[in-house]
């Protein structure tokens, strides 16, 4: 298992689990990141990630990305 944020541009991924506190689970997982889940990796942008998660792209920080454990 490794975070969201080691990973390269194009590649995918299933989602593992998601790590952190509540609040900050409760926000992944209504962004779509939620165990079981498909995610790729589009581009990287300085400190974001963009991503494809549930046919939606989001950006995320690469701090919140290595909550996502792939």
């Amino acid at each position: 298992m490794i975070p969201l944020s080691a990973a390269d541009a194009g590649e995918s991924f299933v989602i593992k689990k998601v790590v952190g506190n509540a609040e900050t689970k409760k926000h992944l997982e209504d962004l779509g990141f939620v165990a079981g889940g498909e995610v790729t990796v589009i581009s990287e942008i300085s400190e974001n990630l963009i991503v494809s998660v549930k046919e939606s792209r989001v950006a995320i920080s690469r701090e919140t990305a290595m909550k996502i454990m792939v």
